[in-house]
Order: structure tokens, then C-alpha cells, then sequence
């Protein structure tokens, strides 16, 4: 049921896009993808209740303290499309080149509606992190604030 929104996107006879929900391993992981679509953003991805929370960062992930990032929240994904990386057809959702940024694992250390605080161990990500929900209207509570915490 996570997932009907991501299946409903997309058509797995056009896309090289992972359809079923392979799990890694016992450890959580993350994954930040790099996305050449119609506009070039970051994809975040968090394993949670066993599929992959997913939120767009139009700009890059923030490496270090005091560097804010808007980060809008999109559908769940498989776990296995934490190893995709290739290209996404012209036509179809999500069209562009899809490669990995950096990978990892993750630590949640709370979790709330409003609020998640982790901890990244990535080539890149290092450290805890927190993405705080907008507050306001429909729209606005798909977007999420994300940076690095001291």
C-alpha cells in the first residue's frame, strides 16, 4: 500500500526503474541521488518502515552547519531503488539521468509528524541531521526544512 503512488507513476515496460521492494539488509540505510530531470535537484531517501521516505532538495544536500536546504517531500520508494542509478525515458515521470551521490547508513534517532532527527554515515553525509515540516496550508506540509545539527 506504500507504494501505490510511486507504481501508479510509472510504466515498468518503459523505465529501467526497480518495481518491487527488495530489502538490503538489517542495518538502515540512506541514499541521496542526483537527478538530471527537467531540473537538476537531489533526491533524498531514508529507510523507514521499510520503504524508502522520499524528499527532492532543489539544491545541494548541506554538507555542513549552518546551511538550510528546502526539501519537499515526494512518494515512498522501493528499497531497491536505493542501487538505481541510470536513465529515466523521455515520456516518462521523472525523465533524466538518475546516479548516486552518496550512500550510507542511517540511524533515526526521533521521529515525529512534524520531525526527524538522524544520523548520516555516507562517503559525503557525516554526522546528525534534522528535516522539520513546514507548518501552513496542504501545499506547504510537503515542505520540509533540512540541515546539519551541532
Amino acid at each position: 500500500m506504500a507504494l501505490e503512488e510511486y507504481r501508479s507513476k510509472r510504466d515498468f515496460t518503459k523505465t529501467p526503474e526497480p518495481e518491487n521492494n527488495t530489502p538490503h539488509s538489517d542495518t538502515p540505510i540512506f541514499v541521496i541521488q542526483e537527478h538530471h530531470a527537467t531540473h537538476l535537484h537531489w533526491d533524498l531517501r531514508l529507510e523507514i518502515d521499510g520503504v524508502l521516505k522520499s524528499w527532492a532538495l532543489p539544491k545541494p544536500p548541506p554538507l555542513e552547519l549552518g546551511v538550510k536546504r528546502l526539501a519537499v517531500q515526494t512518494e515512498d520508494h522501493p528499497l531497491s531503488y536505493a542501487d538505481f542509478t541510470g536513465v529515466i525515458p523521455e515520456g516518462e515521470y521523472g525523465a533524466g539521468t538518475v546516479d548516486i551521490w552518496d550512500k550510507g547508513k542511517l540511524i533515526i534517532k526521533k521521529i515525529s509528524s512534524d520531525s526527524i532527527h538522524f544520523e548520516l554515515d555516507g562517503r559525503r553525509m557525516k554526522g546528525e541531521y534534522v528535516l522539520i515540516r513546514f507548518k501552513g496550508g496542504e501545499q506547504s506540509s510537503k515542505n520540509w526544512l533540512f540541515f546539519k545539527k551541532k
